[in-house]
């Protein structure tokens, strides 16, 4: 991986983690026309799922965040393998989508998916600014607190 936005991920310290593959009947990624789809990526690294549990109530406002900036170097690395390690492809992130498996009562939703958006807007710069949805969920895959899906504009 070579380029740009390779050279600020080694600026940020983030070394991508190998892409996981689907668990489902479903593919990674998907492009249609000039955009391309990241499916659901969770909080997953070395074969665990460090952040598990519910927003408001085993899991703290801060692991949230922790979990959706996780959620967000998987939809990076996904992202990475398609474009054959060439992330300057990448035009805009036109949108995120994050899920926050919550209590009832929790209402923090975008603090928590800010830890994406903050990522990839560090990524990415001003062609990392995005529209967003951030919604509380009853459950989430494997219990996991976040779960984050993108789309980007490519060249």
């Amino acid at each position: 991986m070579s380029g740009r936005i390779a050279a600020r991920l080694r600026k940020l310290a983030i070394d991508l983690p190998p892409p996981r593959r689907p668990i489902a009947n479903y593919i990674p990624t998907k492009v249609s026309g000039s955009l391309l789809f990241v499916a659901g990526q969770v909080p997953f690294i070395n074969g665990k799922y460090p952040y598990v549990g519910k927003l408001g109530d085993s899991v703290s406002l801060t692991d949230g965040q922790k979990a959706a900036r996780l959620c967000a170097i998987n939809v990076i690395s996904q992202l990475n393998q398609h474009l054959a390690g060439n992330l300057d492809r990448v035009r805009s992130c036109v949108r995120l989508g994050g899920f926050v498996n919550a209590m009832p009562d929790f209402v923090e939703h975008p603090k928590v998916i800010n830890g994406a958006s903050d990522l990839i807007v560090d990524v990415f710069g001003d062609a990392g600014r995005h529209a967003r949805t951030a919604v509380g969920c009853g459950s989430l895959p494997n219990n996991v607190a976040v779960e984050v899906e993108a789309i980007f504009e490519i060249d």
